[in-house]
Parts: C-alpha cells; structure tokens; sequence
C-alpha cells in the first residue's frame, strides 16, 4: 500500500506561480511512474504530468512550457512547478503512483489532491 499527500495548492492570480509536492509513503525509485492530475467541477479528471521510473516525461498540451514535473527519490516526493497560471488550470490537483503489475494485479494510487485556483 502506498499513501500520497498532496501540498501546496492555494489561490493565485493569472500569471503566477504555485509549486505542488507529493509526499510517498514508500520508496518511489521502482515505481513505474509518478504523475499528476487535475479534476474540475463538471469536468472528466485529466492527466497533466507523468514522470517514468526512467525519467521521461509526458505533459498534456495545455500546460507544456508552463508546468515541470521532477522527483526526489531520496525522500521520495514528487513535484510540480506551476508557472503563468491560467483560470482554466483551476481545479483539484491529485498525486498518481503507478506501481505496474504485481502478482498479475495492476496497483495505482491516488493522493486526496490539493486544490488550485486561478483567479483572473
């Protein structure tokens, strides 16, 4: 079992910036992926990050060249940078761990997320 907190949302401005981290209970360093997503009210819950065990990275087209994902596997916390934010990146933003398949069981986790509004 892997459990994920979530910190560092709040309310911003267009424009800002806001760095989320994710806090795992076990070692990440043999974890598939680690990734992020976003889910507003009214709206389908939407992949905006992914970082593989092998360090590459996925982004959705909106936030490209705006959001970084990275890793601390010594800690194991996962972050995202949130720079020029936009209204339309409002929502709550929850931590994925995408530990594969153990014992022909596929085994993912999901953080409570962390709310983020962008006011314009």
């Amino acid at each position: 079992q892997v459990q994920l907190a979530e910190s560092g949302g709040g309310l911003v401005q267009a424009g800002g910036s806001l760095r989320l981290s994710c806090a795992a209970s076990k070692n990440i360093f043999n974890m598939n992926a680690m990734g992020w997503y976003r889910q507003a009210p009214g709206k389908q819950r939407e992949l905006v990050a992914v970082l593989s065990r092998g360090g590459n990275t996925n982004y959705a087209d909106s936030v490209k060249g705006r959001f970084t994902i990275s890793r601390d596997n010594a800690n194991n916390m996962v972050y995202m940078q949130m720079n020029n934010l936009k209204p339309e990146d409002t929502g709550v933003y929850c931590c994925h761990a995408d530990l594969g398949t153990v014992l022909f069981q596929k085994l993912d986790y999901w953080g409570q997320g962390t709310q983020v509004t962008v006011s314009s």
